[in-house]
């Protein structure tokens, strides 16, 4: 897998899949509604972590910084 996260794009989905962790947790979001959300924040995790999202690969997005080439 070729990487296609940068850095902030990794840390804008951190964020929001803590306050979707927080909102549950909390009883503020709950039902089918909090769980689906709840799985949605997971899946933003793992992709921070490997750097790698499967939805930009098919339409060649990449948030990755472009490096120059010398």
């Amino acid at each position: 897998m070729k990487k296609n996260m940068g850095t902030t794009d990794k840390m804008i989905r951190l964020i929001f899949a803590a306050v979707i962790a927080v909102l549950y947790f909390t009883n503020v979001i709950s039902g089918t509604f909090g769980i689906v959300l709840l799985v949605l924040a997971g899946v933003f995790v793992l992709t921070s972590l490997v750097s790698f999202c499967p939805l930009y690969a098919p339409f060649g997005l990449s948030s990755c910084p472009v490096k120059e080439k010398e």
